[in-house]
């Protein structure tokens, strides 16, 4: 069985990023003393997929933070990188299957709207969820205004002295 699995962060507002894509206001808020749990997250996770904005935001890296786990970009667009990516352009479902018969345990799904579409379909095993002590009042919100409604439970909370909050959930 594959899980899918989120781990993002959000502003107190619940946006991803600021109305033109930009994460400044998230690394300034994270300073560089802790890696809130993202190690042991990754560590569990056998793959990524991800939205084509986030891929953009990070395809400047000379090396990806994620080993040498499979990326799947999912965008309907052509990716030109030199890295070692594949593109998708398959629904969620579609994905899920495919990640089943590779014999994937854990994948992480990354990217506000890639997140909205696997939430939507009824996907999502577990989200953990950061907040930074940040309000931003407009950006990129975590969940697009067409997801559906889903039920999680609160599974654990966690606090640094950032001022970061996160919580994880798992799938009713």
């Amino acid at each position: 069985m594959t899980k899918l699995s989120v781990f993002i962060a959000t502003s107190i507002d619940g946006f991803i990023a600021t109305p033109d894509g930009r994460l400044d206001w998230l690394e300034d808020a994270a300073g560089t003393d802790d890696d809130y749990g993202w190690d042991a997250f990754l560590a569990e996770v056998d793959a990524l997929a991800m939205g084509r904005g986030t891929w953009d935001h990070i395809a400047h890296l000379d090396e990806l933070p994620f080993g040498d786990r499979p990326v799947y970009v999912f965008t309907h667009r052509p990716l030109a990188t030199d890295h070692d990516v594949s593109t998708w352009s398959c629904s969620p479902r579609e994905a899920l299957e495919a990640w089943r018969q590779r014999g994937l345990e854990r994948v992480y799904v990354d990217g506000g709207q890639l997140i909205s579409a696997f939430v939507a379909d009824g996907l999502i095993d577990d989200m953990t969820i950061l907040t930074a002590p940040v309000l931003l009042g407009s950006g990129i919100p975590l969940f697009s205004a067409n997801t559906t409604a889903s039920a999680f439970t609160l599974e654990g909370v966690g606090s640094w002295p950032s001022g970061f909050v996160g919580r994880r959930y798992v799938r009713r």
